[in-house]
């Protein structure tokens, strides 16, 4: 379940609705060579999968970018705009000059800062002529007459002059300058992670500003109003690949599966959007520059911390285990790869923020239904079933068995997540 957790999106926000437009770049189907504008189109269309564009600005089963989406935030809800070629409500009066401006500089048409809930932080980094191709694809798709909701934040949050300040802390603009002393697969592979990507907005710690630390990015942290823990990219005590193969990395992002993990929660639904979309060598290329992330771990390899547990708890997690969890994960946790994953020396169990485990307990989930295995496998949820004592007894259990690195989890904890789970 390694890098199960990226909601990609502002502050995470992503939907159950699948865009289907036409065939990408450089698929079998098309009888006649396509002109010269509908290669910009088609590319357009590519780059906004790429940005998962339609995750945020399509409500679910709603008309493609006609926005209205709500976007929780801890400063109140945002809603997002309607990006449809609408004259009236939609994007249908702006030029390729205003859209590539909102784009690189967070700036709206009429001059108004947009909030950074839009990662325009991370599409700054996008090039001219990718912003004009993703105009062109919007200009395309049908124009829906929506009117766009005012956002409902709370005071001063909707004082968009202090915009101005946030900007100055976190804002760089910028278009993404290839690095000379890396080949050119790392750097399309930085471009698209850091840019349209925009990975760092999940996988960076927000602070009580909604900012997050340029030096601190990829480290990991909770996705705000999702309550899920996006995992350090830059530690391989977390999520961190760099004793992956790049085929698994590939497989994670594209299929949602792996032999070393799968995806789900916030991720699965990156992966469903947008990531199994991209080329095998756009994927592969995003793979060898996470794979080449540095190692920040500042300390020592963490030991086993199964001594800490009560032995009736662990006796609880045990036989819950041996109950609902081994027919798939198996006695030992080694799991069936790809389809039941492997919960010994699973890095994603062992993290040092346990919320993730004690979600898929409760929760449960699938991975996407991707074109490379249409048919996932899924874990059932289990909070009809166990109760706070018995989830945080398993899930305590799977954290320090097998000599897994983890610490125990308490049934206050469980219960805290609990209390999200849908009526």
């Amino acid at each position: 379940m390694v890098l199960a957790l990226v909601v990609l999106l502002a502050l995470g926000t992503t939907v159950l609705f699948w865009l289907r437009p036409g065939e990408l770049p450089g698929q079998p189907g098309g009888a006649a060579a396509p002109n010269a504008t509908t290669q910009v189109i088609n590319r357009g269309e590519y780059l906004a999968r790429a940005g998962d564009c339609v995750a945020c600005h399509t409500e679910p089963n709603g008309k493609a970018f006609a926005g209205g989406r709500a976007m929780p935030t801890p400063f109140g809800a945002l809603f997002v705009p309607n990006i449809t070629p609408d004259d009236e409500s939609g994007i249908g009066k702006w030029s390729p000059d205003e859209f590539y401006r909102m784009m690189h500089t967070g700036v709206s048409r009429d001059g108004t800062l947009l909030y950074p809930a839009m990662p325009f932080a991370s599409y700054t980094k996008v090039t001219r002529a990718d912003s004009d191709a993703i105009y062109a694809y919007l200009m395309s798709v049908p124009p829906v007459r929506q009117a766009n909701r005012p956002h409902e934040l709370k005071f001063p949050f909707n004082n968009r002059d202090l915009l101005l300040g946030w900007r100055t802390l976190y804002f760089k603009e910028g278009e993404y300058v290839p690095d000379p002393r890396q080949s050119a697969e790392w750097n399309r592979g930085a471009y698209l992670v850091q840019g349209l990507g925009h990975c760092a907005m999940c996988h960076t710690a927000i602070n009580v500003l909604g900012g997050s630390s340029e030096s601190r990015a990829f480290e990991g942290g909770m996705i705000p109003n999702q309550n899920w823990y996006a995992p350090s990219l830059t530690s391989n005590r977390e999520a961190g690949l760099g004793n992956w193969d790049i085929k698994d990395i590939t497989d994670l992002l594209q299929v949602g599966v792996s032999h070393r993990g799968t995806t789900y929660g916030p991720m699965a639904e990156v992966v469903y959007n947008s990531l199994q979309y991209l080329t095998d060598e756009d994927v592969r290329a995003m793979a060898v520059y996470l794979k080449a992330l540095p190692q920040r771990d500042s300390e020592p390899p963490p030991t086993s911390q199964a001594r800490l547990v009560n032995p009736a708890v662990m006796e609880l997690g045990r036989k819950v285990y041996a109950a609902q969890c081994a027919m798939c994960h198996g006695d030992e946790g080694k799991g069936h790869p790809p389809a039941f994953p492997p919960l010994a020396g699973n890095q994603s169990i062992t993290m040092a923020s346990p919320v993730n485990s004690i979600r898929m307990v409760l929760n449960g989930g699938y991975a996407p239904g991707t074109r490379k295995n249409p048919r996932p496998h899924g874990m059932p949820p289990f909070s009809h079933i166990l109760g706070d004592n018995e989830v945080a007894a398993v899930v305590t259990y799977i954290r320090v068995a097998w000599e897994n690195s983890g610490t125990p989890v308490t049934p206050a904890q469980a219960n805290d997540l609990r209390k999200l789970l849908p009526e």
